[in-house]
């Protein structure tokens, strides 16, 4: 790799052995790619971490943590990162609060290492960084060094900016030297797309099944999605919560980085079908293909005729207007089914600044008192361990449904069920 006189400088220590061996990784990252050089970060961008939980078991990162703030280095800009998995109003028995205990101890001091990093503020844990609320919004263009799929598949996609698909730790090491290795999305061939999907259903899809379907069949490569446009004027609010969702979707069940939606994405506005490689391949996707995948998800739980104990919407963290939809719908569910509160807990997940602003609102208040836990963790983290799989669980998100032993729900199936109602699918 060719490396310039900055990068050359700190390469061979001249700003320390921690910067020193940071730069090594970089490179070796970067050369197993096939990367020639690397190229700096956007200045006056923000960096965003995957490794938020103070899991007990990951001593190797907390190790490697104390030897780069003892050091003296910090990051060369601040950086939000995931949400963290610990919230003692989401519901847990005895046992899951003894296990939480244990599984995240070093929750706490890890939250010290990345504020004396650079950690933007005590609001910015969530997976939704790029939200005007959280303060990390990228511009078209921008280079960054991120890590969480589904904030990196926004990114490129809808904001039109330029990541690729990194590791946790290496998002760090980049913030830290200030550069990343060219190579994959950061390119304008790397962008071009591999698939064209062509969206054939009688209305909108649900989001994360539509983002399900296309990252099963296209996997790590990068698809150009058309039919959606009929559904949105433009890039949009309402286009932004969907593509998020379904861009979510995607990079969870394959590994889908970037994807162009004709008319409504910026690269696909301004080049449009222009973007697709030659000899690319064609996937429809209609009513009765959606049905297929969603009926191919498996059941995991112990037993598969149990009811649900707890339901979780939020992963990815939601929008303030999605809050406000989901307050509306369960309100209207509950008093069709003429009931006050949900049947099961109901978690809904956003950012803590998005939260704070939306409990401005009695939206929040009347929400909480019909049952509804809202909450700023990470629900995947909080699912995803021995105690949690036991517990019969049902979700709208597909990328929870990836990770964890929570079962996949429509949205007005799970909204039906979390309310009592006769017409909610059953499980």
């Amino acid at each position: 790799m060719k490396l310039n006189e900055r990068e050359e400088a700190i390469l061979n220590g001249k700003e320390g052995e921690v910067k020193a061996k940071i730069m090594r990784t970089l490179v070796k990252y970067g050369e197993i790619f096939g990367a020639e050089k690397m190229v700096d970060i956007t200045p006056g961008t923000k960096g965003h971490l995957v490794t938020s939980f103070g899991l007990s078991v990951m001593k190797p990162v907390y190790a490697l943590m104390d030897e780069i703030i003892l050091s003296g280095v910090k990051s060369s800009q601040p950086f939000s990162a995931d949400p963290i998995p610990l919230d003692s109003n989401v519901p847990q028995s005895l046992v899951q609060k003894l296990f939480f205990k244990i599984m995240y101890g070093m929750q706490s001091s890890y939250n010290e290492q990345l504020k004396a990093l650079g950690l933007l503020d005590e609001k910015a844990f969530t997976c939704t960084c790029y939200l005007d609320e959280v303060g990390n919004t990228p511009k078209r263009g921008d280079i960054l060094s991120w890590a969480e799929s589904s904030a990196v598949v926004y990114a490129n996609s809808v904001l039109g900016a330029r990541c690729n698909r990194n590791s946790g730790i290496i998002d760090l090491f980049g913030s830290i030297v200030g550069c990343v290795p060219f190579f994959g999305l950061l390119t304008d061939e790397g962008r071009k797309a591999d698939y064209l999907i062509e969206v054939k259903t009688e209305k909108l899809p649900e989001a994360q099944l539509l983002g399900s379907a296309i990252g099963l069949k296209v996997m790590e490569e990068t698809p150009y999605i058309v039919g959606l446009d009929k559904y949105f004027m433009g890039l949009d609010d309402s286009a932004k919560a969907y593509l998020k969702d379904m861009g979510a979707g995607a990079a969870s069940n394959g590994a889908v980085g970037l994807y162009h939606v004709e008319n409504i994405t910026p690269e696909a506005v301004d080049y449009k079908r222009a973007l697709l490689k030659e000899g690319y391949k064609t996937y429809v996707i209609d009513d009765q293909e959606l049905e297929r995948v969603l009926e191919s998800y498996p059941v995991i739980w112990k037993n598969p005729d149990s009811k649900a104990k707890v339901a979780f919407v939020g992963c990815p963290h939601l929008t303030e207007k999605q809050l406000f939809s989901w307050a509306e719908r369960i309100e209207a569910a509950l008093k069709k089914n003429g009931r006050k509160k949900t049947v099961i807990p109901l978690v809904i997940t956003a950012a803590p600044a998005v939260l704070e602003k939306f409990r401005k609102n009695e939206a929040a208040s009347r929400l909480e008192s019909e049952g509804v836990v809202l909450s700023y963790i990470c629900p995947l983290m909080y699912m995803n361990n021995p105690e949690c799989k036991k517990m019969p669980t049902i979700t709208s998100s597909n990328k929870l449904r990836t990770y964890t032993s929570s079962r996949y729900m429509k949205e007005e199936d799970l909204i039906e069920y979390v309310t009592g109602g006769k017409h909610g699918k059953s499980i």
